[in-house]
């Protein structure tokens, strides 16, 4: 169709659209696993492959991101394939399992690596959040229940840099004890169907943990040399709060459907209450 916007989505399989989806991905694929070896792997010599079990540190937090990376990245694998007109469930499991597929050649590096390893923990993560992903597109053909991420500065950086972060964006990435990952359930498609309610109203569950300096309570050796980490007890957190679906917002123009399916994955920050060994707690604004 002339004037159409070469962002909106093809009724049926267009070859153009699908090799440029088939070209970025693999350059997106392969440029990213390069800068990862130069800036994560070189530090740590190459070993025989081997297995690494992960599954008690960092009071799983890690884990949940393996989850929503997964979900995340399919959930953007699909809407490729269907910006390219691919037959509907050829899109599901083909776009859906691109998480899956990226996230295992992380672990076959992380195997070969003396500072890391494959990880069981990891994979079964990573399934689980296909299986979210996947599971929803073929029953509902929507995703009711969405993964969610958000993240805030914790002081806990500063004490150990090298491992939770250096610089901002370091440390919203490497210091778990800022981050919190989320249930979002869409209200109106799962208890209101039928009825006049807002569709972009959600309520979410959210996981954290905090006074985290290592992946393991006995993996910081020099903590008898320092007085700040004495006190320091690992505890979770749990959150109820409210959230804003950007998928149902309705919006025409191609740009910023866009820009909301991009940042979909970011929990908007709202009010929570927050339950932990402290007891409940109400967070003016939480993200």
């Amino acid at each position: 169709m002339m004037g159409q916007s070469v962002l909106s989505y093809s009724d049926s399989l267009n070859t153009k659209k699908l090799i440029t989806v088939i070209g970025v991905e693999s350059v997106g694929t392969i440029g990213s696993f390069v800068a990862l070896n130069s800036m994560w792997y070189k530090q740590y010599p190459k070993v025989q492959f081997h297995n690494f079990n992960d599954n008690n540190d960092w009071l799983q937090l890690d884990k949940a991101g393996h989850v929503l990376s997964a979900y995340f990245i399919g959930h953007a694998g699909i809407e490729a394939m269907n910006w390219a007109g691919v037959e509907e469930k050829k899109a599901i499991w083909i776009g859906g399992g691109l998480g899956l597929v990226y996230l295992t050649g992380i672990e076959i590096l992380d195997g070969y690596s003396s500072g890391w390893g494959f990880s069981n923990g990891d994979m079964i993560a990573n399934g689980i959040g296909m299986g979210v992903l996947v599971s929803q597109e073929l029953a509902w053909k929507e995703q009711r229940i969405q993964l969610k991420f958000s993240a805030h500065y914790t002081n806990f950086a500063r004490f150990r840099p090298e491992l939770l972060g250096t610089n901002g964006f370091q440390r919203l990435l490497k210091d778990y004890n800022g981050q919190t990952y989320w249930l979002s359930m869409n209200l109106k498609s799962i208890f209101f169907k039928e009825k006049k309610f807002p569709t972009w109203l959600n309520i979410a569950f959210g996981y954290s943990a905090n006074e985290m300096i290592s992946g393991s309570v006995d993996s910081f050796d020099n903590c008898a040399a320092v007085s700040w980490c004495h006190d320091l007890v690992r505890f979770r957190q749990w959150y109820f709060s409210f959230d804003v679906d950007l998928t149902k917002i309705s919006v025409k123009h191609p740009v910023l459907k866009t820009v909301f399916g991009t940042f979909g994955f970011l929990k908007f920050p709202a009010p929570a209450l927050e339950y932990s060994k402290n007891g409940f707690q109400l967070k003016a604004f939480y993200f």
